[in-house]
């Protein structure tokens, strides 16, 4: 399993860590109290107790990649962040983008993070959304690919969503009523997903 593992080094030492998370409304973490990026920091303090740990939330409700593009810069790379979370998928698939247009511009952000300096990189996949899940396969799949592509983890949300409903959870207790946002059961899980890589 590929880490990021220069993040996990500085969170061992007990030095001051940044993580900035790019995304649309679940990674701003839409209508709860608790999103997947609380979570995270709770489940990486108690691993990582000495750490001095900073999460940069910027995550806007029907933001596509392109958009994270446009704002990488200054939404992120400000900060000088030691690890960028990458999560987008649903939005560029329901509003109309390509699985190749989305491709293009996930390796564009890769890129300009890597050129800008040596933050580790994790792509996140957003959640399983049950009979629509088809919809937005391929966008995963890209995601996946780029991983391999470019040496990079990839914490597969919908996968372990996917898994957990497999075993019995009601996938109703995981989103709210929109059927696609979650709640923070949901939120729990996406960060279940992601703190493995750590």
């Amino acid at each position: 399993m590929v880490r990021p593992q220069r993040t996990i080094e500085k969170l061992q030492r007990g030095g001051k860590v940044v993580i900035a998370a790019l995304g649309d409304s679940l990674t701003q973490g839409w209508m709860v109290r608790c999103g997947y990026i609380d979570f995270l920091k709770e489940m990486l303090k108690g691993r990582y107790p000495a750490s001095d740990l900073t999460i940069v939330r910027k995550g806007i409700p029907g933001d596509t990649a392109d958009n994270g593009l446009y704002r990488l810069r200054y939404d992120i790379l400000e900060y000088n962040p030691d690890c960028v979370l990458i999560q987008y998928a649903i939005n560029d698939a329901f509003m109309g983008y390509t699985s190749r247009q989305f491709r293009s511009t996930i390796q564009e952000i890769i890129e300009e993070i890597q050129a800008d300096g040596d933050a580790d990189i994790v792509l996140v996949t957003s959640s399983y959304i049950g009979d629509n899940a088809e919809i937005i396969d391929e966008f995963y799949r890209q995601l996946e690919e780029i991983g391999t592509l470019f040496g990079l983890p990839v914490a597969m949300v919908h996968e372990y969503w996917k898994k957990k409903i497999d075993e019995g959870v009601d996938y109703g207790t995981l989103v709210q009523y929109d059927m696609v946002h979650p709640t923070e059961d949901g939120y729990r899980f996406m960060a279940e997903a992601l703190v493995a890589l750590f």
